[in-house]
């Protein structure tokens, strides 16, 4: 279950930085190993640095309705970037609509995922269920 989990979440990560790299002109990988080297790296990044940048920015997360969480997934964009060299971000801007899109591609690959699996979808709470009439 981890592994698929953790295989479903770096597919989503290509995936959408994928389309980021061919819908926004700042983003650019030379070649293809480079883009997977920048893909790897990215999600590493966010296993691993990501979590704490979000605890220590939980108060700014909250008052902006989460909004600040794209700008550390920009920033987390921009230290790939810097990390793999045939991999680049122009500006903040490109790491920004880069992390917009990986965000909603993150999220359809999730309702897909939460789909194709066979899980049952319900937006009522499991006690409701349980209740005695």
């Amino acid at each position: 279950m981890l592994v698929t989990t953790l295989l479903t979440v770096w597919l989503s990560t290509v995936i959408g930085l994928g389309f980021a790299t061919l819908i926004i002109p700042g983003l650019k990988a030379n070649n293809l190993p480079a883009f997977f080297i920048a893909a790897t790296t990215l999600g590493l990044i966010n296993v691993f640095i990501r979590p704490v940048l979000w605890f220590l920015t939980a108060p700014l997360s909250v008052l902006s309705f989460g909004l600040f969480a794209l700008i550390i997934n920009a920033l987390m964009i921009m230290l790939a970037a810097a990390l793999v060299p045939e991999f680049s971000v122009k500006g903040f801007f490109s790491a920004f609509l880069a992390a917009l899109v990986m965000a909603i591609i993150a999220a359809l690959g999730f309702i897909a995922f939460t789909l194709f699996s066979g899980a049952d979808i319900s937006w009522y709470s499991y006690e409701s269920y349980y209740q005695s009439y």
